[in-house]
């Protein structure tokens, strides 16, 4: 792949530009040029611009056959605010083993929320010389993905107190006529969608003249118990004063005020459908089954109930589709779904990464990301993706940085938008070595699944030789396979060719199975109780409604579900203060939901909330459009 008129010569620059500066000093290929690397005809994708493509799932059917490259997940450390540098790090060793090393590579990556870009943590693309371009339509609107995600999940909300509202006011005659009015001929018929409930009651009838009064009301009638209701509107921006509202205040409602709120449309379970769905024929039966709450009598009511579940996949008909890009160095992108760590699975899509695999071939090497720590996204990716997907790593890498492990070790609190304390400026080897007590139990936890661990310590400027010695003896006391030290922040893949090589050998020397962290026939208190154990916990605690809803869920059969933890991404245990690696402490579960559509029950540990807040001085003060040239400045 060297020798390809996409690779790109970068010429860096000491010290190193603002990551927009540096984005938009390149102008990238014509995403053409980078599907025809890949071996895809026009035929096999869809142009959003001039670099950005769909690459359509029909390419799945087309190359069934062929064998999968390396599959390569990157995780953390438990990060500071401030972020470790794990996107940074996958996209400088796909630039390393795409640019440098002559092998086939894609990226996979999820796309960024709007939340963190304009808030505290800004966009996604990677850093410095290891960037995905174009960077401000990568951590912007992209392809719409999530705009869909974010209407059609509105969609359901608002057909879900509409059909509270009109099933209110109406007696089960009149609603049943409504809902299945007669045609011009006087003739009624049920509508496709309608079916699917007849068949969930056990009716048998095509007819609509020939159901009994029972079963009119039982066809008719949800019944919703609005105290039940699980489903939340959402919007892709951090708005902490929509986390509680109320609504239905309204005159023409009739005085059904309802409690309820906003999540981030990245937490939203249509955004968790895309990310573990395998074809459209999947997605169509995921967002159907997808449960909003109980009837009255204690039953589920899907989406399917309400008949709105083809409405959803026609309003995410294209979001299924990957989009590809690139990186600085021309080397593949694919990005995908978007899912947060901390509020849900925080893995990119199963469809990217399988098309991914047959792209690249036997030789070549797909790299995918998990949000935050290994303790959230690295556990979600084997216990949740891996499962769905029939996917397995050989090589997991873990992002460090001395910065972090500092702060683990007992450094100052490390706060956005302040300056750094002197302490992660200066050496401090003891200070590193007391943090690695969490690098070393993310290693332990990670290689316990199968696969090879290599640690990549992401070097910062103020870093000594002395604590990054420290760090790569801390990782091989710990089981890793290699440690090394990557400087593709500055260097774009130069600076990651010998994480690319260790990589390359820690892929070639696995072949045991992947080893689950849990079996899916034992209770959902026993799953939890096996993750909080690898977060270091002696013990759970329930919250009343906790017990509640893990009762309901195993008598409504959800029990074999994996789960999801909802937690906090600043530490092994519920409290974000604590560092290091804690142990002993009891989680507590606040509260149990359940994406019966995506797959999985997801506990909310401790005060997680599902929608963040901004803060005092977001990053949406830095950006700007330069009306000259028309390109966005300040983007991080």
């Amino acid at each position: 792949m060297s020798s390809s008129r996409t690779v790109r010569k970068l010429e860096v620059e000491s010290p190193v530009p603002a990551d927009i500066d540096i984005a938009n000093s390149v102008e990238p290929f014509h995403i053409s040029e980078i599907a025809k690397d890949l071996n895809l005809s026009p035929n096999h994708y869809d142009l959003y611009g001039k670099y950005k493509a769909k690459v359509l799932l029909s390419v799945l059917d087309e190359l069934e056959g062929n064998d999968d490259g390396y599959y390569v997940v990157v995780g953390g450390i438990t990060p500071t605010p401030l972020g470790e540098g794990k996107s940074t790090t996958t996209v400088g060793l796909c630039q390393a083993l795409g640019a440098h090393l002559d092998r086939k590579v894609i990226t996979c990556l999820r796309q960024p929320s709007q939340g963190p870009t304009f808030g505290i943590k800004g966009g996604a693309a990677g850093g410095g010389y290891s960037q995905v371009i174009p960077m401000d339509e990568f951590n912007l609107h992209l392809t719409g993905d999530i705009h869909a995600i974010t209407a059609a999940n509105n969609l359901l909300a608002a057909a879900i107190d509409t059909r509270i509202f009109h099933e209110s006011s109406q007696s089960d005659k009149a609603l049943f006529n409504r809902l299945c009015p007669p045609n011009k001929e006087g003739k009624r018929k049920f509508s496709d969608i309608m079916f699917r409930r007849l068949k969930k009651l056990g009716i048998t009838k095509t007819q609509p003249e020939d159901l009994t009064p029972e079963e009119v009301t039982k066809f008719a009638r949800l019944d919703i118990d609005p105290n039940s209701i699980t489903w939340r509107r959402v919007m892709d921006v951090n708005d902490r004063f929509l986390r509680k509202i109320t609504v239905g205040q309204g005159p023409e409602e009739k005085g059904m005020v309802r409690e309820t709120g906003f999540d981030i449309s990245v937490a939203s379970e249509i955004m968790a459908v895309l990310a573990l769905t395998t074809s459209l024929a999947d997605m169509r039966e995921r967002l159907g089954k997808m449960v909003i709450g109980n009837s009255k009598a204690g039953d589920p009511v899907t989406a399917d109930d309400l008949g709105v579940g083809g409405a959803l996949t026609v309003l995410m008909k294209d979001a299924i589709h990957p989009t590809l890009m690139q990186t600085l160095e021309g080397t593949p992108v694919l990005v995908h779904a978007g899912p947060f760590a901390n509020i849900a699975h925080g893995n990119s899509s199963v469809v990217a990464d399988k098309i991914a695999l047959k792209l690249v071939g036997p030789h070549g090497f797909v790299v995918t990301e998990a949000g935050f720590g290994a303790d959230i996204g690295t556990e979600k990716f084997m216990n949740i993706k891996c499962r769905y997907s029939d996917l397995r790593p050989q090589c997991a890498v873990i992002v460090a940085t001395i910065r972090a492990l500092k702060m683990h070790g007992g450094g100052p609190e490390v706060v956005a938008g302040k300056p750094l304390d002197p302490a992660y400026l200066n050496e401090n080897v003891p200070l590193v070595e007391a943090g690695c007590e969490n690098l070393a139990r993310h290693i332990v936890n990670t290689k316990a699944y199968g696969v090879n661990v290599v640690v990549a310590v992401n070097k910062f400027s103020t870093d000594t030789e002395a604590e990054m010695n420290a760090v790569i003896h801390a990782s091989m006391v710990a089981g890793a396979f290699n440690a090394v030290i990557c400087t593709h922040h500055a260097h774009g893949g130069k600076g990651a060719v010998e994480l690319g090589v260790a990589v390359q050998k820690a892929c070639m020397s696995v072949n045991q199975p992947l080893h689950y962290l849990y079996p899916l026939d034992i209770s959902i208190k026993e799953k939890i109780e096996a993750i909080a154990k690898s977060y270091g916990a002696s013990g759970v605690e329930y919250s009343e409604q906790a017990e509640k809803q893990i009762e309901m869920y195993s008598r409504q059969g959800f029990s074999g579900l994996p789960i999801c933890m909802a937690k906090t991404q600043y530490s092994f245990s519920h409290n974000a203060a604590q560092k290091g690696a804690p142990s002993g402490f009891i989680l507590p579960i606040r509260d149990v939901r359940a994406s019966i559509g995506a797959g999985f029950i997801y506990p909310l540990v401790g005060t997680m909330s599902t929608m963040p807040g901004l803060p005092t001085r977001p990053c949406f003060y830095e950006i700007d459009l330069d009306t000259t040239t028309g390109k966005v400045i300040g983007l991080s």
